[in-house]
């Protein structure tokens, strides 16, 4: 079993995102998708804090440290890309106008259904911050997560535990050992990282699973 890293888990989401869309990405995991958008595709990446048409990371030694994207993290900006204000940024959000989120998350059951915050004093970033605006303003939402705990338990589970970011709102989970989408039926899924069997994700996964793999092809 070769479950993925985590740059291939973002260059696995990012090969996924059609030319042409907008999309922001989350704090921690989801910002490696920047680095990863395939040439020649136009992907439109935004960050809440005031930035549309972000690039890839920038080399070591040639951050500028006035241009970071939410997660306070340096970024670089396409030619054409450009700055504004904050509330502008949450206007973009709540008014439709971003086709995909990826956020990071806790836990995602079985109905869609996100976790992505908690209110623990040892949180690097308690509460939920713009994820909640996201979650219910983007078109779609995908989410990118290691599939299990440190400790091994489930994070695709029937019902959330953690307190809920948004209901019904993720339509694909990207983890280390699968590509799945969040159907009427739960959790169908479209792909397995080298070597992993449905027997180990069932035993991995606190929730029904579908597979769907023959559905794609």
């Amino acid at each position: 079993m070769q479950p993925w890293s985590r740059t291939q888990m973002a260059g696995r989401a990012a090969v996924d995102i059609p030319d042409g869309w907008y999309c922001n990405l989350g704090i921690g995991m989801p910002t490696l998708i920047a680095d990863h958008i395939p040439e020649g595709r136009e992907v439109v990446l935004h960050s809440e804090n005031g930035i549309l048409g972000m690039g890839p990371a920038p080399e070591k030694g040639q951050e500028d440290w006035w241009l970071i994207n939410a997660g306070k993290q340096p970024v670089t900006l396409h030619p054409g890309g450009s700055y504004f204000h904050h509330a502008d940024s949450f206007g973009m959000i709540r008014g439709g106008h971003i086709d995909l989120c990826v956020l990071g998350a806790f836990e995602v059951a079985a109905n869609g259904d996100i976790a992505n915050w908690a209110t623990s004093e040892n949180d690097s970033a308690p509460a939920v911050g713009g994820a909640m605006d996201l979650a219910a303003g983007a078109k779609r939402v995908w989410v990118m997560m290691e599939h299990t705990t440190k400790d091994g338990r489930p994070k695709l589970v029937e019902a959330c535990s953690y307190p809920l970011t948004a209901m019904r709102a993720v339509s694909r989970v990207y983890t280390n050992l699968a590509v799945l989408d969040v159907t009427e039926a739960g959790f169908a899924v479209r792909d397995l990282a080298p070597g992993v069997t449905m027997e180990h994700l069932r035993s991995v996964t606190a929730a029904p699973l579908a597979d769907a793999r023959e559905a794609v092809a």
